[in-house]
């Protein structure tokens, strides 16, 4: 269990109370988590009022890494998931984190994983959801449905730390295949993007419309170092013969003497 869980980074993007990262890393340390990561944090993380909320998680509060923005943030990571109520045609199969646990937790055993949270008042925004394999939303009333930051983070850590103590008992071994980091599969990504813009594929007025709908089927699928070189040379190869057509055509306009 404690193998598992210190592979799993808690990130806050642009958080904007230091009471709420103070709280934030108490809920941490009260279920095991230590890898703290801020993502341009809108407020100073080690003020008197969040060492307060902190109580005896200083350390973990101390140790939080800063980064500017969530790729870099999730550059090491295997699996990401974001947590969001924004309901829409490429955010589907949304887990709830007793199901996100059992899906990440087998992950965490081999590679770091990522559990992502918003800012207070406008969550994620579509860009920094793209970053993310899979999607969790807690189950809320729709009278209020919007959690505070820190509760929404002590649940989330709560269940997973169930689950891990779950496969602990039944003596469970947890594993399977490693996936590919974040900076692979994002560099995947940019050349599938502009291989598909090249043969026209993409819009180039909107080319994310159709990109997110790829990013969410390989984010379900998982996939490893060997099946992102795969992909790559897929793109390689219609680089090179979008380049061949290309030059055929230029050669055949030239003969005509266009």
């Amino acid at each position: 269990m404690t193998s598992s869980l210190s592979n799993v980074s808690i990130i806050l993007v642009e958080p904007q109370g230091d009471r709420n990262i103070g709280s934030v890393c108490r809920a941490m340390m009260n279920f095991g988590f230590t890898d703290l990561r801020l993502v341009n944090p809108q407020t100073d993380h080690l003020t008197h009022e969040a060492r307060q909320m902190a109580v005896k998680a200083a350390a973990v509060l101390e140790g939080a890494s800063l980064f500017g923005s969530l790729a870099d943030a999730v550059a090491d990571c295997s699996l990401v998931l974001g947590t969001t109520r924004r309901f829409g045609k490429y955010r589907e199969d949304f887990l709830h984190p007793d199901e996100a646990a059992e899906l990440f937790l087998p992950v965490a055993a081999e590679a770091r994983v990522a559990l992502v949270f918003g800012r207070e008042d406008r969550g994620l925004l579509t860009a920094e959801l793209d970053l993310c394999q899979r999607f969790i939303t807690i189950p809320t009333s729709d009278e209020l449905p919007s959690m505070n930051l820190a509760q929404a983070v002590a649940l989330c850590l709560y269940d997973t730390a169930r689950a891990a103590r779950r496969e602990a008992v039944a003596g469970r071994v947890p594993g399977r295949r490693k996936l590919a980091d974040g900076e692979v599969l994002e560099n995947m990504y940019g050349h599938m993007r502009q291989t598909l813009l090249d043969i026209e594929f993409l819009n180039p007025d909107n080319p994310d419309h159709i990109l997110r709908t790829f990013r969410r089927i390989f984010g379900r699928a998982g996939l490893n170092e060997r099946e992102v070189r795969i992909l790559r040379g897929l793109w390689n190869r219609i680089d090179w013969i979008e380049a061949q057509r290309r030059r055929l055509t230029r050669d055949e306009n030239w003969g005509r003497g266009d």
